[in-house]
């Protein structure tokens, strides 16, 4: 908030030297927009009334300006402006207190002046000078009569007039910040929008309902149509395939207040298809009303590299499928050529199966969508262990876990359990390994996964020892992956491994 004292120039003290230069009052004076005030009602409200306290048939607002006195408020004269050679305001403003004249034919400044010689025939005139906030001279708040008054004013008639005057001033300077207010704006506005219609993607607005006012030119570049204005206008730029989808979910958010966000292709100028993103926000703008704000990006160069990459992979992760089922059609073909091993091959083929069953979690599109850590440690493990032999325990809440977590922690166990069966417990009739899934931390915000394996008849291998590409491949997982802890420590006992990592780096 502006304090109204910061408008005002301090009473009783005469116009500012340096603005009482010509060349700088007058700029001053541009600056406040006075122009645009004639007839301005509060200020025609503080002339009449000037009048009224006063008892004049005439008051004015004055602004003196280069060649001309104009009035921006008056009552009692039907002239707009007089000639600035004639003002008795061009005095009045340069003074400390105001100018009264009980009688101009007396008033040697005044004697020959032509208000007083002739229309409005002049004779009694009081001015309170109007001077800015910086201290240039404006004018006067001035009271007119056509008789001499010997008495001048009363102290109530002048207290009042200093009063409008100060007024006057305030409303003058509102008027002036209201303006420079309304200019910065709309600069700010000019920026923003050169900024938005630079943007390489596509920008618009809808008011609540709906109805686009504004989309930028990156719009018709792209399309070759003109700017939609209703949703039903963006469907000829819509592949057919996606238009009712995307609608659909535009039109539900329009409904839910919910952000929109929908992949979509988009038709060029020139026939081709191009796959966007777009993506909208429902933001609140004053007096209870709403507006959405939306982009459309392109993002058919990611999209296309996107399905490549998934192209790929499935296509390795079926061959590696095939690779299971081949070695497993392998293995029951040459135990029937042996009746002694069909036990033995019937045991490795369950292996083999469940081999094939943790690969899914490795690729966690094609298998498993949903599951626990648990879970996923019974099946990573399946392949060590028997129906007569049980060579693993795991304990432990049933943690879920996303898709997108499921492939460092298979890659994680997967890498402990072949280490185990090469170097450790599973390498050895004797062999255990334990597992338990605790929550830690406050509200259990934190999982703890120890392993344990013991294998006292077994050969413990030296601190140190087998820690190659495996386990940069298990640090790399737990620390850059899952954002966690990895601790390994062996003794004549066993191994023993602590995996601590944020609960959020798995279920989302």
């Amino acid at each position: 908030m502006y304090r109204s004292d910061t408008f005002l120039w301090p009473e009783g003290t005469p116009p500012s030297d340096a603005y009482c230069d010509e060349d700088e009052r007058l700029a001053i004076l541009a600056a406040y927009g006075t122009a645009s005030m004639v007839d301005d009602p509060e200020l025609q409200e503080i002339a009449e009334l000037a009048a009224r306290i006063c008892n004049t048939p005439m008051a004015m607002v004055t602004m003196v300006e280069e060649g001309r006195q104009q009035f921006l408020a008056r009552t009692g004269l039907e002239a707009r402006e007089t000639p600035r050679s004639t003002s008795f305001c061009a005095h009045a403003m340069l003074g400390a207190e105001p100018l009264v004249v009980a009688d101009a034919r007396e008033d040697a400044r005044f004697t020959d002046n032509p208000l007083v010689t002739g229309e409005p025939h002049i004779r009694f005139y009081a001015g309170y000078p109007l001077v800015s906030a910086e201290g240039a001279p404006f004018g006067a708040l001035c009271v007119i009569d056509t008789v001499p008054r010997a008495e001048g004013l009363t102290a109530l008639q002048r207290n009042t007039l200093a009063v409008l005057a100060k007024s006057v001033m305030r409303r003058l300077s509102q008027h002036r910040l209201g303006a420079t207010a309304k200019q910065a704006v709309h600069l700010r506005e000019s920026y923003l929008k050169r900024m938005i219609d630079s943007v390489p993607g596509i920008a618009w607005s809808t008011d609540a309902a709906g109805k686009f006012d504004y989309i930028n030119p990156q719009w018709t570049e792209l399309t070759g149509l003109p700017a939609p204005r209703t949703l039903a206008d963006w469907r000829a730029a819509v592949h057919p395939e996606d238009w009712e989808n995307a609608a659909g979910a535009f039109q539900h958010s329009l409904t839910s207040g919910a952000p929109f966000e929908y992949e979509w292709r988009l038709k060029l100028a020139d026939g081709a298809f191009r796959w966007m993103l777009s993506r909208a926000v429902k933001s609140e703008v004053g007096n209870g009303e709403s507006r959405w704000f939306g982009t459309v990006i392109e993002i058919d160069r990611q999209r296309r590299l996107s399905e490549a990459r998934d192209l790929l992979a499935n296509e390795l992760s079926h061959r590696i499928k095939n690779i299971f089922a081949v070695v497993s059609g392998l293995v029951s073909i040459r135990a029937r050529r042996r009746p002694e091993a069909a036990k033995f091959a019937d045991e490795l083929n369950q292996a083999i199966r469940a081999l094939g069953a943790a690969h899914n979690y490795v690729r966690p599109d094609h298998g498993h969508r949903e599951g626990t850590l648990t879970g996923l440690l019974s099946d990573l493990l399946a392949p060590y262990g028997s129906a007569e032999e049980t060579r693993f325990t795991i304990a432990g809440p049933g943690i879920a876990i996303s898709p997108r977590a499921a492939t460092p922690l298979a890659l994680i166990f997967h890498e402990l359990a072949t280490n185990s069966a090469k170097y450790g417990a599973l390498s050895c009739p004797e062999g255990q390994v334990t597992v338990l899934v605790e929550e830690t931390g406050a509200d259990g915000g934190d999982i703890s996964v120890v392993w344990e394996e013991s294998a006292r008849s077994c050969d413990i291998p030296a601190p140190g020892a087998h820690e190659g590409f495996g386990s940069r491949l298990l640090r790399m997982a737990v620390e850059g992956q899952l954002g966690g802890t990895f601790e390994r420590s062996y003794s004549d006992d066993g191994l023993h491994v602590r995996i601590g990592f944020p609960r959020k780096s798995i279920d989302s």
